[in-house]
Parts: structure tokens; sequence; C-alpha cells
């Protein structure tokens, strides 16, 4: 029927190749290529091949891919490229995690893979045959699973949204190779987030949360139909499993604009069964400087956060902020640079669970003002408070979190942050900062005082970030606030070895011998207060 040389003659048409080189079926359809083929030659074995059309636009696709054709080639089944990854490319962007299906056999596939290539591979879902291939260097995942349904358009109408629900052959590399059944180019180029159908959203209710993710990442709209399903999911998540929810949750987090997330999670009626915590802050009204409800607030401290991220830790240009907060900006960054390459490596630490640095003071902005509910008091010329809203807000979030499957280490760190917000704010009210007060803060806090710092300049500009000329009432506390947090990263990272942990001049043994003391916890708490004198620099010699 023809040979490898002149399959131009069946653009958009899949071939079955047998061992030499020969094109022994053709169909428009895989099945139609492969049922020919086993008509035509029933005793040789074939290799399936897409045959792309020439007039397509070139896709932004991840150069693995030309290191795994050689093996899909060698597949007797189709393999198609889908979700996530054909959209980015058709937007300019390469994905490192591609997603393939297949008729059967996707975990058999994916040991395929990573024998061939020398990548470690599991079994990620035996009950739906998926397995995954892991590259670790490249931080790039490849899945293969099979088909949702009978063939490939059935698949793809099985998936959350218009946008995600388009494949592509994976030996092609143009446009015009796309399968799209359900319009997610013409969505994708309006700026449209659509449901595949009617009850996509309601089979999956995390989907309703992925949708405000996916909403804030690409600057998309969500069409009204697909905003009230998730609305109408929202009840549904009690029953989605807890991994699942703080997966996604963590993703809003991680996005550009997580303060958009959270907001349109909130919009969407998706807060109260995710985290009914920060869902019950919606209505508390503060006194002045705060100028909003708390959750308006906390929202507003997440995106002030990415900005004191960009121009602080990153060291980014400073450019379409409020004359009053941009030079505040400037100056903290001015101030602050020395520090910045270690607030860099601080957090992008990995934290246990999947998290790094800046997830963990992330989700703790967002729950850093949780215990204002449960603490509100009003006193009796009207000012509110909210005594030790920070240890209650601390204690608030174990639970959710625990509950929602964080890591020990995650939620221990986080929950420091949080119970020590305030901290800066009080050393700024006082003036400076002793030796012997870093040195408690950082014996407290230990490492978590670098997020404190980095969140209070966040919490301050959004404290003030209200009305016109709001901002230059807290010029004056936010110049005070700027002096402690540069005092304290100058303790940190200067004079760690001085101020933060100095070296011991005694141990305990020498403490004993000297005094005559038994072993007790008499010992220990002697020891910590000739470290701390050692700290505040009231001590200098072992005599």
């Amino acid at each position: 029927m023809g040979t490898l040389s002149n399959l131009n003659a069946y653009y958009g048409c899949w071939v079955a190749l047998v061992a030499d080189g020969q094109v022994a079926g053709v169909g428009i359809s895989p099945d139609a290529a492969a049922h020919q083929a086993r008509y035509n030659r029933p005793r040789e074995r074939f290799t399936l091949r897409y045959v792309e059309p020439p007039a397509g636009q070139p896709l932004a696709l991840s150069p693995l891919l030309d290191q795994l054709r050689r093996v899909l080639y060698a597949q007797d089944m189709p393999v198609y490229l889908v979700g996530g990854a054909v959209r980015d490319a058709l937007l300019g962007r390469v994905s490192h995690d591609l997603d393939f299906v297949v008729p059967h056999g996707g975990i058999k596939l994916a040991f395929r893979i990573g024998d061939a290539l020398g990548w470690p591979a599991y079994v990620l879902d035996k009950k739906r045959d998926t397995g995954r291939v892991m590259l670790a260097d490249e931080k790039t995942m490849l899945d293969f699973a099979c088909f949702r349904g009978a063939d490939i358009v059935a698949d793809l109408r099985d998936r959350d949204f218009t946008i995600n629900a388009m494949a592509l052959p994976a030996s092609a590399q143009t446009s015009a190779s796309i399968i799209d059944p359900l319009g997610g180019q013409a969505d994708l180029a309006a700026g449209i987030l659509r449901q595949t159908s009617p009850h996509a959203l309601l089979d999956d209710p995390i989907r309703a949360v992925r949708a405000a993710r996916l909403a804030v990442r690409f600057h998309f709209q969500i069409e009204p139909d697909t905003a009230a399903a998730a609305r109408q999911a929202a009840p549904l998540l009690d029953a989605i499993s807890p991994e699942r929810v703080r997966d996604e949750l963590l993703k809003c987090l991680k996005t550009d604009a997580p303060d958009q997330a959270i907001a349109l999670l909130s919009e969407l009626h998706l807060l109260p069964p995710i985290l009914p915590e920060i869902a019950a802050l919606s209505d508390v009204t503060q006194s002045l400087p705060h100028h909003e409800p708390v959750l308006a607030h906390t929202i507003r401290v997440l995106r002030w956060l990415v900005v004191v991220e960009e121009a602080i830790v990153q060291q980014q240009p400073i450019a379409d902020l409020p004359p009053t907060a941009q030079t505040f900006l400037q100056q903290a960054q001015t101030a602050l640079a020395p520090y910045a390459g270690s607030l860099q490596t601080h957090l992008a630490r990995p934290i246990t669970g999947g998290m790094n640095g800046i997830l963990t003071l992330r989700t703790a902005a967002l729950w850093h003002d949780a215990g204002k509910a449960p603490t509100r008091t009003v006193e009796a010329n009207g000012r509110i408070r909210f005594f030790d809203h920070d240890k209650v807000g601390a204690a608030l979030l174990e639970p959710r979190l625990r509950h929602l499957r964080f890591s020990n280490e995650a939620i221990a760190h986080i929950q420091t942050i949080v119970a020590g917000h305030m901290r800066p704010l009080l050393f700024s009210q006082q003036g400076t900062v002793s030796r012997r007060a870093a040195y408690r803060f950082f014996r407290e806090m230990e490492n978590a005082g670098l997020d404190i710092c980095l969140l209070s300049l966040a919490d301050h500009l959004a404290t003030y970030d209200g009305p016109p000329g709001h901002l230059e009432t807290g010029q004056e506390a936010g110049e005070r606030l700027l002096q402690v947090v540069s005092q304290l990263y100058a303790f940190y990272f200067q004079q760690f070895a001085q101020n933060v942990r100095p070296t011991p001049l005694l141990n305990g043994r020498q403490l004993m011998q000297a005094l005559h003391l038994p072993s007790s916890p008499e010992v220990g708490r002697l020891l910590r207060l000739i470290e701390e004198a050692q700290a505040a620099g009231e001590i200098t010699t072992p005599e």
C-alpha cells in the first residue's frame, strides 16, 4: 500500500506500519488503520502513526517529546497528548508536565518509557491503569492513563473545562492536528473558562476550586453557567478527599495573584466548605487604622505580600504603586538588599509534604488574622479589640490544616508565623530592638522570624492601603517598622553567632562542677540564662 518514504500521501490519517516500513493499513481513526492492517497483514506486528497535515501552526511543545517519540512510534496503539500541555502549547507556553492517554495499558507504557529512557516509573492509580514517569532533575512528570470512555473524544468530553479538553497525537507538532470536539480553541482565544458539560463540576466538585485557579492564572472570565455550577458544587466539596482539596488550595496560593484566587473562592461560595475559619472573617469589622473587614484585609495582605516578595526578596523594579507605598518599598528594597539572596534561599527551601518556604509563608498570611473572629470585643468607646488573636489563630489553624493533610513540619512553621506575626509591630512601638529582644525573638520563632518580618511589611501596607491619604497617615509607623525589620535581619544574617546562636562558653558538666550542682532541669535553665546574657553582650568569658 505504501512505504515510510511516501507517507505524505496520507496527510491527516493514521497509518499502520509493519516491520519493513510498509503501510499495511490507513484510516481516519487509529482503529480503522489497525483493522485494515490486521486484514492485510494478519501475521505481522505493526505500529500506529499519525501523519500530520502541513497547514498548521507550530506549537510550543516540550523538547522532551523529541526524546519520547522514538518510543511512542514503536507502539501498536495510538498515544495522545492531552489537557494542560495542549492548552499551554496553543498559548505559546511550554509545559513540563505531560499527560498522555491510550486505549489500554497506561501503566505498562509508563514503565516502557521509563526503561527506555532511564527514568524512574511507578504505578499512580492501579484502578484507572495510570502510571507516572518522574524526571527529578527537570522537575517534570509524565502521566500515562487509559481513555475515560470508548475513545479519545469520549475521554475529552469527560474532562473539566473546554480549554483542557483538547488532544494531540503524540507524533504531531502543529495546530492542524489538534482534536477539539468542544470548542476549546475558541474559548481559549476568547479568554473564557467553560465546563465541558452541565454536570462536569458536579461530577467532581474539586473542579470548582480549579476553576478559580485557572481563571486567575490565565486572566480568564468564568462563563456564567460554569460559575453557577461552581456555587452549586460547593456543598459537595465535603465528600472530596482532603488531599485533593489541599493540593488545589496550594495551587491557588502558588499563582501570581493568590489574593484574586482567594477572593474568587469566596465569591463562588467555595471558602466555607474548604476553610470555614477564613470564611468566617468576611463580616468581622475592625477599627482604624484598618479600613475593611478582616477577610478583605487578609486578601489585601496576600496581594501586598506578592509585591514584597518581588521587591525585597527578588529585588525586582517597583512601579505602578501609590506614591507613598512606592517610596516605602524602595526604602525597604535598599535597606534589605544585603539579605535578598539569603531570603531567596530561605523561601525556596523544600518543606515536607511537597511545599516550600514561599507556600508556607503565603498560607500563614491567609491565616494570620483567623483568630480575630473568636476574639473580637467592642469597648465602651466603640473601639474594636482582638486580644491574643495571634495565639488563638495559631491554635485554630492546626486542626484544619491537619484535616487537609498538611505535614507536621508545615503546620508547625505556619503556626509559629501566625503566633508571632504581631512581634515586629510591637517592637516598632517600642522604638528599637535590643540584643536581648532579638535573641528572644529568634529563640522562640527560629527561622520563621524571617517570614514574620516579610509578613509584617505586607500587613502594614494592607492596613494603610485604604482611602486617599490613608497610607500617608501610616508613614511614620512604616519607617519605624522598617527599622525594626532591618535590625532583626542584621542580627540574624550578620551577627548570628554572636546574638542569635552564640557559641556556648561552657557546658552543663562544667557548670555543675563549678557550682557543685547535681544533674537537674536547673542546670538547663542556668545555661539558657547564660546564653541569653551572652547574646545580650553581658557575658563574654567563661570566667
